[in-house]
């Protein structure tokens, strides 16, 4: 193993260990002050210069792909990418992360029907009071529309979705999922949308799978902006 390979994989284990404490503190219950005191240290010492705050591991998924087609290395650049579990927990992490604790920069993506949360919880750390998605954006938040997956489906186009389901091994899955009565009257997208949370981990796997799928000419705004971003 050479010396690069070598720093790639602390990068990458000074994120994940600043990712798993970061989840924790915010979570509260016994471990929290303990998770505090290990996000506090790595942000003094080995932590990133900035937290992506994304809603879901699909999103933190589909993310770091895209930062390896375009050939960045988020964890050495000093960027990590923390999923909230949820839209409803942005406010928690804006706090413990932002200028009211750690003070590190933040930025994110967020789903449209979840911007009120965001933008509440934004001017509640004191980051600003966005009124719109472009002063959103220019706080570092981006908004998709509905959400990452439908993003990325329009992007990739339905027959593009079936390709990266065969590979996947999932095409047969797929078809008679399309094919149940309750299916039948949604729109090609909605019964993608609907299969990719069928089975746990699915939504991770495809938001990777598609990414990877994409012409990089086609990459949804929202995602692309934020990467360059950060």
């Amino acid at each position: 193993m050479d010396e690069n390979q070598v720093d790639d994989r602390h990068y990458a284990h000074e994120s994940g260990r600043f990712r798993a404490a970061t989840v924790a503190w915010a979570a509260g219950g016994p471990g929290a002050d303990a998770a505090a005191d290990i996000a506090r240290e790595l942000a003094r010492t080995h932590g990133p210069r900035t937290v992506v705050l994304v809603e879901g591991i699909s999103d933190r998924a589909a993310l770091e792909a895209l930062a390896v087609r375009r050939g960045r290395d988020l964890d050495a650049e000093g960027v990590c990418v923390v999923p909230l579990g949820g839209a409803t927990s942005i406010g928690r992490f804006l706090v413990l992360l932002g200028p009211q604790g750690l003070g590190l920069r933040l930025c994110g993506l967020c789903d449209a029907a979840e911007t009120g949360f965001f933008r509440r919880a934004l001017e509640r750390a004191g980051l600003g009071s966005p009124g719109s998605y472009e002063e959103l954006e220019r706080l570092g938040f981006y908004v998709c529309d509905a959400d990452l997956e439908d993003e990325l489906i329009r992007a990739l186009g339905c027959q593009g979705v079936e390709e990266v389901a065969a590979a996947q091994g999932d095409l047969r899955s797929l078809r008679t999922f399309r094919n149940q009565p309750a299916q039948r009257p949604r729109t090609t997208l909605q019964q993608l949308r609907r299969f990719m949370g069928t089975t746990a981990g699915r939504k991770e796997s495809y938001a990777r799978a598609m990414v990877d799928a994409l012409d990089l000419d086609r990459v949804p705004r929202p995602l692309d902006a934020l990467l360059a971003a950060v």
